[in-house]
């Protein structure tokens, strides 16, 4: 069942691994047809990170922190209140504070988080998951028993990915060379991971991303010393890699390949490439995979064994990836997860209401006028559908001076609002 448009506001955290998710989230929900408007965050790290250069002592730190925190939740509600949203959806460390989520609450504003984090790791979820209004998680059991038993309205909805993004590429010559290899990794240096790849030491094999110091073995095979390494780049990485190493994070190094539950991001970013990789085995991987469309591993020794089959096999390869990203572009997209969440929304809360004051429709307009409109709504980065609402949100939004029809609309809404207060 379709949602008719809606106004969703995304709030992103500042920094880490959901960020990206935030992202593919509003651009799937604009492909769906909604305004997505987006709360950036990230825009706030660099002031947050500059508390911690301040020398201060712990308590002073954590308290100016707070406060910090209890700002970004201000411009969060600001923000609400220009964009009048049906719902505000927050992402895995959102700058969400308790008192906000209460105050959406009284508001009428639905909430939703997406809890793209491993519950058992990230235990915060004990606090907040009872004050928003749905709760989507990645993980099943348990943990859905857990959340039900503290009367949260809770949801699976596992990762994907953003196919207009997560493509293959056709890469130049230089491109090749500067991202390809026989073996590569792209991830966060984990304890399971360092131990596990040291045997790769000395191969072809390419090693990006962070939190790799120390590891003397592999230091060779590090890239660009650690740096991180945007979306962008990791699209050309997963693309001139001839096998894609997906180890699943662990902290822990008495048993290296986990066997855990949840199925990450590179899961499905890879799929959607149509680049090959080998994926360590996990309990909800069969309810989203065919054993043909991912090639897997469940121990070490499969691991480098298989390493090894397919870098020899290349047509091999290209009939995994061929078939895993056909499953994900049916399947596993983005659009697709917003799409259910909002269905799940719709259902357990009841329809869609307008979340701001009523909403008078516009009389018949000339046609030079809707032109007009139409193309201030371009300009305004709104799609062809957008609402009388949406156009004067953004137009709130801007800076500079006006055009005559944006002082129009603007004075047409201002009185409205004084109308409608009568």
């Amino acid at each position: 069942m379709a949602v008719a448009p809606l106004r969703i506001l995304v709030i992103l955290p500042m920094y880490g691994g959901s960020l990206p998710i935030g992202r593919y989230c509003a651009a799937a929900l604009r492909e769906l047809g909604h305004t997505a408007h987006v709360f950036e965050s990230p825009l706030m790290y660099p002031a947050f990170t500059g508390l911690q250069g301040l020398a201060l002592t712990p308590n002073r730190a954590a308290q100016l922190e707070h406060s910090f925190l209890q700002v970004l939740s201000q411009a969060i509600w600001a923000q609400v209140e220009s964009v009048e949203p049906h719902l505000v959806l927050a992402l895995a460390q959102a700058p969400v504070s308790r008192s906000l989520l209460q105050r959406l609450q009284r508001s009428g504003v639905r909430t939703a988080m997406w809890f793209v984090e491993d519950y058992r790791l990230f235990t915060y979820w004990r606090a907040y998951a009872p004050l928003y209004d749905v709760f989507a998680v990645i993980q099943k059991e348990p943990f859905l028993s857990e959340l039900a038993a503290l009367g949260v309205r809770s949801l699976y909805l596992p990762l994907a990915a953003l196919p207009d993004f997560h493509k293959p590429l056709a890469l130049s010559p230089v491109e090749q060379r500067e991202y390809g290899a026989d073996i590569g990794f792209l991830g966060a240096g984990y304890p399971n991971r360092r131990l596990a790849f040291r045997r790769l030491a000395g191969r072809d094999f390419k090693i990006w991303g962070s939190d790799w110091e120390g590891e003397s073995l592999l230091a060779g095979h590090v890239q660009r010393q650690g740096a991180r390494i945007g979306e962008e780049e990791s699209v050309k990485i997963y693309n001139a890699t001839r096998v894609n190493l997906n180890l699943h994070s662990s902290l822990q190094t008495n048993d290296l390949v986990s066997h855990g539950d949840f199925v990450n991001p590179r899961t499905f970013e890879l799929a959607a490439m149509r680049a090959f990789q080998l994926v360590d085995e996990r309990t909800l991987l069969p309810e989203l995979f065919a054993p043909d469309e991912l090639a897997t591993f469940a121990s070490l020794e499969e691991f480098y064994a298989k390493i090894d089959y397919f870098l020899a096999r290349p047509e091999e390869r290209a009939a995994y990836a061929a078939r895993g990203q056909a499953r994900v572009v049916r399947e596993h997209t983005y659009a697709r997860r917003m799409a259910a969440l909002l269905e799940y929304c719709e259902q357990s809360l009841g329809p869609w209401q307008e979340s701001g004051p009523e909403k008078a429709p516009l009389p018949e307009l000339p046609a030079e006028v809707q032109a007009e409109l139409a193309q201030l709504a371009r300009k305004l980065g709104l799609g062809p559908h957008a609402s009388f609402e949406d156009v004067l949100a953004r137009l709130r939004q801007q800076s500079g001076a006006l055009s005559d029809l944006e002082t129009s609309l603007l004075f047409l809404d201002e009185w409205r609002r004084q109308y409608l207060q009568r």
